[in-house]
């Protein structure tokens, strides 16, 4: 996906540019292309992003670290403001209290909107903070059905030697 110039969006036909997604997005890794559509309105004073996408991603499961693969979906809108100063490096201190007003997004009027960037960002947004293969998930360690005793997981066997050697 090209980078739109803003001026340029501003004149488009009803100051809109629609973009179609069929495509692997860069450092997003995904076991299927990224598709859907991402619609940007010049606004006057700001840019009206909205965006719908899907892929399959591969998680690994909190519990059992097992990998699973699942749907990721996004459905968003973001308004971006334009502002002159936007982008312009200044002599910050290291450490500033800032207002929440302040926590918005923007860019230059006469800049570029990188729609692949906002895409990624948006996709990573929507990867699931809490991943679970399911629900249930027993986790690394299960109990045996047939007896009392625990089986453990062959990956926890040199823990649990170890477990073993220390006076009880």
């Amino acid at each position: 996906m090209d980078a739109i110039y803003i001026p340029q969006l501003a004149k488009a036909p009803e100051r809109t540019e629609e973009i179609q997604v069929k495509d692997f997005l860069p450092s997003l890794e995904t076991l299927t292309p990224v598709r859907g559509i991402i619609r940007v309105q010049h606004q006057g004073t700001y840019l009206e992003v909205s965006g719908q996408a899907e892929a399959i991603i591969t998680c690994t499961c909190n519990r059992c670290l097992q990998q699973y693969n699942q749907r990721l979906a996004v459905d968003t809108k973001e308004i971006i403001w334009l502002d002159e100063t936007a982008n312009q490096s200044q002599d910050l201190p290291l450490e500033r209290e800032v207002a929440v007003e302040d926590l918005l997004e923007n860019l230059p009027p006469d800049g570029y909107f990188y729609p692949t960037e906002w895409l990624y960002e948006q996709m990573c947004l929507a990867m699931p903070q809490r991943q679970l293969c399911k629900l249930n998930c027993p986790g690394i360690l299960s109990s045996d059905a047939d007896s009392s005793t625990m089986v453990v997981d062959n990956r926890w066997a040199s823990l649990e030697a170890l477990k073993k050697q220390l006076p009880g």
